[in-house]
């Protein structure tokens, strides 16, 4: 009975996959030895301890450390299918369904431990047109942040603009411009999607519109809630553009995306993370250089008179982020080795009379990350990186690992460095 049983569901399989022009399953299985320290100091002046033997002390640095066995130092672990059904006369359906794996561990991603399909989860209607994609996709802006850089967003060589943007310390960097956590950085749920044909002599585009979700009421007063417990009645919409141009060695690209990360319908406010990017690589064969450039501006739209604040007294000063990035790729036989430098510098961060007479500086930081790749063949590779972010005038970023210290004895301690390594395999199949 078992084996029957068996049998027919291989039969439904080949049927299913028979209906389809092709059917793939495909995946990376990426695991990672990785190490972080992150180190903070006291930098305050010499406090006096003891009146009476007049001892004077300061805290002096503290670190924190881990090393932890991980997944996708290289690539981003992940299973996945998709298909592609020939409609005829130059028209095809699509889907794709592709989800992240936890191959350190074992656990699934989705709560309760299952598998889910949240990197991306689309099906597609494809011709001389274009193609119209809809589901949960890749954000415009998110593209140019991993494309143009050597390490692709991934491991402890992960550029400084995509970890001030919340991708690797979500809720950390983003408070240092008081911006609100950014759901839609890396990809965006309900999205509608358009890409441009390939036959465009080079040139390409993609726009894309997520929608929210949210209940709406009329009249706006039957909004649930009130003043001291609204929700972000906003929150979650998406609406950015990304156009490009490749031609042999060639690759540059200019994106925009605006991100709805707050908003309280009692106090009439909508805040939008406006950001964006431009980014570009040439392959010079025996060197490929990236180099990119982003802003990232929190906007407050409201509908009631402008309120003076000590951070904001004239109404045009706007928390954000500029962040830059200059990489390079030499392949060395059967080997790759990698190099980046990215630094971001926040902007609006304090008071306007801090900033002013320079008793509170805006943050910023750089980071410098070296690796390499050994190519065993063309889906198994063995790869090294190591990089350290240094902080400054109050910044706080970090490779990952565990938070930075942030009191010690009463004293105010204040994110210095952060260092890391991976080691590690990567399969795909």
């Amino acid at each position: 009975m078992k084996k029957s049983l068996v049998a027919l569901a291989a039969m439904a399989v080949a049927g299913i996959a028979s209906a389809q022009s092709s059917v793939t399953l495909f995946g990376v299985v990426d695991a990672t030895i990785s190490g972080f320290s992150n180190k903070s100091e006291d930098r305050n002046a010499p406090t006096l301890e003891s009146l009476a033997n007049q001892t004077f002390v300061n805290r002096g640095t503290a670190t924190t450390s881990q090393t932890v066995l991980r997944n996708s130092g290289y690539n981003s672990s992940r299973l996945g299918f998709r298909g592609t059904e020939d409609l005829g006369g130059g028209l095809a359906a699509s889907f794709w369904l592709e989800g992240a794996l936890n191959n350190d561990d074992g656990t699934g991603t989705a709560v309760g431990g299952g598998q889910n399909w949240q990197r991306r989860s689309t099906v597609s209607l494809s011709g001389n047109f274009g193609e119209i994609r809809l589901g949960r996709d890749y954000t415009p802006t998110f593209w140019n942040d991993t494309v143009f850089d050597p390490f692709g967003t991934n491991g402890v060589g992960t550029n400084l603009i995509s970890t001030a943007n919340g991708y690797n310390n979500p809720g950390s960097v983003i408070s240092q411009g008081g911006f609100t956590a950014n759901t839609t950085y890396t990809r965006a749920s309900n999205s509608i999607g358009y890409f441009l044909p390939p036959n465009l002599g080079g040139f390409y585009g993609q726009f894309m519109y997520a929608m929210n979700e949210k209940t709406s009421y009329d009249p706006g007063r039957l909004t649930p809630g009130n003043a001291a417990t609204a929700g972000n009645e906003r929150a979650g919409r998406y609406i950015g553009g990304r156009v490009g141009y490749a031609n042999g060695p060639l690759d540059v690209a200019l994106a925009y995306g605006e991100s709805t990360v707050g908003s309280n319908f009692y106090a009439g406010t909508t805040d939008n993370l406006d950001t964006w990017n431009l980014g570009a690589s040439y392959d010079f064969g025996a060197v490929k250089l990236f180099g990119e450039f982003s802003n990232a501006k929190l906007k407050r739209d409201s509908s009631r008179p402008f309120v003076a604040t000590a951070a904001n007294p004239f109404g045009w000063r706007t928390p954000g982020a500029d962040g830059w990035l200059l990489g390079a790729t030499v392949p060395v036989g059967a080997g790759l080795i990698r190099m980046s430098y990215s630094a971001v510098k926040y902007k609006n961060t304090g008071t306007y009379i801090d900033q002013v007479l320079g008793f509170r500086p805006d943050p910023k930081a750089d980071k410098f990350a070296l690796g390499y790749v050994h190519n065993l063949s063309k889906r198994t590779a063995l790869y090294a990186t190591v990089a350290r972010v240094n902080n400054k005038d109050g910044a706080d970023l970090t490779l990952g690992g565990p938070a930075f210290v942030t009191t010690a004895a009463g004293a105010t301690m204040t994110p210095k460095s952060s260092t890391g390594y991976d080691l590690g395999i990567r399969h795909s199949f």
